[in-house]
């Protein structure tokens, strides 16, 4: 029995296509400025002329970015490139297939990066605790009272973190836990309503 032949290489369009999926993502989703249309249409199509690489780069641009925004799975992907191979003017089933093979093993990066984008500037990484006595203090009545040091590190993935220390007193930490309670109550009803 002869061993099964191996399969076809990909054609040089579907290359292609690949690759300028991987420059889209980069540029879009990856924050890589360094890849711009010219560097893309050099590369990959250095024969089409400019207006027809820009029409292919927009309408897989836009592709890739419903793709991504929705993080369809692969059921939704493949009902919606299916839609885009039947539309007018859409994709022919050559170019679904190689998207299909593009998210299915891009899918995680591309998530990934666009939470990390979506996130505020800073985010809570640790908190950390302690609770002193007061020992000296301008006013005798307040000595040895309890008094709460919450240090905070605050950063953003791959930077350097910045740390906040806060001090509370009694009465402090008590309005903090009402609020903190408060929040978990509001977060609680919004995952029971949905």
């Amino acid at each position: 029995m002869a061993a099964p032949e191996p399969p076809p290489p990909p054609p040089e369009g579907s290359r292609s296509l690949s690759a300028l999926l991987s420059g889209i993502a980069q540029a879009a989703f990856h924050g890589n400025a360094g890849i711009t249309e010219e560097l893309l249409r050099a590369q990959l199509y250095p024969e089409a002329p400019p207006e027809e690489f820009r029409a292919l780069r927009a309408k897989m641009g836009g592709l890739l970015q419903s793709i991504a925004s929705a993080d369809m799975d692969l059921n939704q992907l493949e009902a919606f490139l299916t839609a885009q191979t039947k539309k007018q003017g859409g994709i022919t089933a050559d170019q679904a297939a190689v998207i299909a093979k593009f998210w299915k093993s891009h899918r995680a990066q591309i998530h990934e990066s666009l939470i990390s984008q979506s996130r505020w500037d800073r985010v809570l990484k640790n908190i950390s605790w302690r609770v002193d006595l007061k020992s000296q203090l301008r006013h005798v009545d307040q000595v040895n009272t309890p008094a709460a040091i919450v240090e905070m590190e605050l950063g953003k993935n791959g930077q350097e973190s910045e740390f906040l220390c806060l001090e509370f007193d009694e009465a402090k930490v008590s309005q903090m836990l009402k609020k903190l309670s408060e929040i978990e109550e509001s977060m609680t009803l919004l995952t029971q309503t949905t």
